[in-house]
């Protein structure tokens, strides 16, 4: 396409015409030599002058506009139907078919669109355009390649107050587009310019978001319905549900009410698999799992208190910060804890109590990231305070694995989709660590300097090869790992198999020998106080005095002679020695000897 731009100006603006004529030479100015500046003439030899042997080039510079893109849609609706026409009602579509059928042009018109059709058909037909031409060639060894990430795009937060990315959502088809929920968490900090837009970007065009979604309250979570792309759902700041179809624009279709929603901030909301495809359940800090079918958010459709004593007492209920749900367990999901407790739930328990089946507690902290291992459910990741840590549904009292202490605060974690041996952390030092305990277990073996700003949210692709990183001044850094961290190793699955079963063995034999050495240690106590019972039941009260008055006078009596026995050790004792003078010898003086060598005195 040619791009053409028309200068449109007035000739009166270019000043006055230059008219040329045809004229003889004329001498306006005659000037005779001066014999006199033959003086003050100075000779130059040799003369030195630069020539260049070029043409005279002129530079004009013109300041162009920007060129922005912008991506624009169209809603396409089933055929072209007219609109007193309903294409969902049988009836009306078959008549309105048999009314088109009679026209005069409808057989030419499908003829001629026939021919086209059929040369499309046989094009395809003929040139396989998706056929792989290097499928029998084997991939690449790339463990020997050093692990790398590189910056890809940078989304920044449009407004002037900035905020916090505080969760990232990937596109579920094609992940062309990134959803970012923004909010303040700092209590009582949020001005009141703070705007409480989130956005949806295209990766492709990171200058301005390709929709803005315009919440009540600001979105601390926001989640992609995994089975329709144009569905997100969101929760708020003030503790409400919230969901959208992008096809309608950037308000929420649905609000949930007030009154039955969260108290707290909703930090976790995750799409439920369901035939509808509308269900979905958030967890606050209130202490609170509720459940929702966003075609009626009045109320959720279920409710279930976080009170590991199994009371259902709000007060007592544990604040819940992180969700994880698998699809293949479908009764199952797990809750994170401010209190750095991992509830694990069963959703089709009859009564609340029993929904609630056990805890796993090993965090000093709010656990802020928790999620299952894709390839072997039965593990699972969890970063809280200082550490991440690798936790077996088998081993209740410990985990199986875990980090080092860092002197940065861990904020979120995830697992690879790709390689079942490498999850990624984020810290508030603004770096991204990878890790792969299979290469090496005490330090990640990639870090990344991302920002110098606290990173709070991460989110990995789901082929594994782009990671984005959300900060507290609401940067959204895309970054690309390297091949050898999201491809599959040779045997890599069995390898992180077999050193999850034999961590949780050897956590499995610890704990036997914990609850071994404690029975061990209460039995010693309980015997103890049987026999301080039994003395005590067998003596009188005369008996008792009597047995203490005896004892207190059989240490007077000791201490006595220890301090006879010490005053006749240290009373001086002399013996008289003949031969010495009258003084000389015993306990009280002292004689020395002097060897001289060779005298034998």
């Amino acid at each position: 396409m040619e791009i053409v731009y028309v200068y449109v100006k007035k000739r009166s603006e270019f000043g006055r015409q230059c008219n040329f004529s045809d004229r003889p030479a004329e001498i306006n100015v005659d000037i005779q030599p001066d014999p006199g500046l033959t003086a003050n003439f100075i000779e130059r030899d040799p003369i030195d002058a630069g020539i260049q042997c070029a043409s005279d080039m002129s530079e004009h510079e013109v300041n162009t506009e920007r060129f922005e893109m912008e991506n624009a849609g169209v809603n396409h609706l089933e055929g072209g139907w007219p609109k007193d026409v309903n294409p969902l009602e049988m009836e009306q579509t078959i008549r309105f078919r048999k009314k088109v059928e009679k026209d005069e042009n409808y057989v030419y018109t499908i003829i001629q669109l026939g021919s086209l059709m059929e040369h499309c058909i046989k094009q395809n037909n003929a040139i396989n355009i998706y056929e792989e031409y290097f499928e029998e060639e084997e991939t690449a060894d790339v463990a020997d390649e050093p692990p790398s990430a590189k910056t890809i795009n940078v989304f920044r937060d449009p407004n002037v107050i900035k905020r916090t990315a505080t969760h990232l959502s990937w596109h579920p088809d094609g992940s062309k587009k990134l959803a970012v929920a923004y909010s303040s968490l700092e209590f009582q900090r949020s001005s009141k310019d703070m705007s409480y837009d989130s956005y949806i970007w295209d990766l492709e065009n990171p200058n301005k978001p390709e929709l803005v979604l315009r919440p009540s309250s600001p979105l601390v979570s926001l989640e992609y319905n995994p089975k329709d792309s144009h569905i997100l759902v969101g929760g708020c700041y003030n503790g409400q549900i919230a969901y959208w179809d992008t096809r309608k624009g950037g308000q929420p279709v649905e609000l949930s009410t007030v009154e039955f929603s969260h108290r707290d901030p909703v930090y976790g909301t995750i799409w439920l698999q369901s035939k509808t495809g509308t269900d979905c359940f958030s967890a606050s800090t209130d202490g609170q799992v509720l459940w929702w079918d966003i075609r009626k958010l009045t109320e959720p459709t279920e409710t279930l208190v976080m009170d590991i004593s199994r009371k259902g007492v709000l007060e007592n209920a544990l604040g819940a910060i992180a969700l994880e749900f698998e699809p293949t367990m479908p009764t199952k999901f797990m809750v994170g804890t401010e209190q750095g407790v991992v509830i694990t739930c069963n959703r089709k328990a009859k009564t609340p109590a029993e929904k609630i089946v056990g805890t796993f507690s090993g965090h000093h902290g709010p656990i802020y990231a928790l999620a299952r291992n894709p390839f072997f459910p039965k593990n699972f990741l969890t970063v809280g305070d200082w550490t991440a840590r690798i936790w077996s549904e088998d081993s209740k009292e410990s985990s199986i694995m875990w980090t080092k202490y860092h002197m940065a605060y861990l904020t979120d974690g995830c697992w690879s989709t790709i390689r079942p041996a490498v999850f990624f952390t984020t810290k508030m030092d603004g770096t991204l660590d990878v890790w792969d305990f299979l290469f090496k277990q005490n330090n990640p073996s990639l870090n990344v300097k991302v920002c110098d700003e606290p990173l709070f949210s991460l989110r990995l692709q789901d082929n594994g090869r782009f990671i984005g990183c959300g900060s507290k001044r609401g940067t959204v850094t895309l970054l690309e790992v390297s091949s050898g961290i999201c491809t599959l190793q040779r045997n890599e699955k069995n390898l992180a198999m077999a050193m999850f079963e034999r961590e949780t063995k050897r956590e499995k034999i610890l704990e036997a020998r914990h609850r071994e050495m404690r029975l061990k240690e209460r039995t010693k106590a309980e015997g103890k106080e049987e026999d301080v019972k039994v003395e005590t039941e067998e003596e009188t009260p005369e008996e008792l005095l009597a047995r203490v008055q005896k004892e207190f006078f059989e240490i007077i009596e000791a201490e006595i002679r220890r301090k006879e026995r010490a005053a006749k050790l240290s009373k001086p004792q002399v013996a008289q020695r003949p031969g010495l003078p009258k003084g000389w010898g015993g306990w009280g003086g002292s004689l020395t000897l002097v060897l001289h060598r060779g005298t034998g005195v």
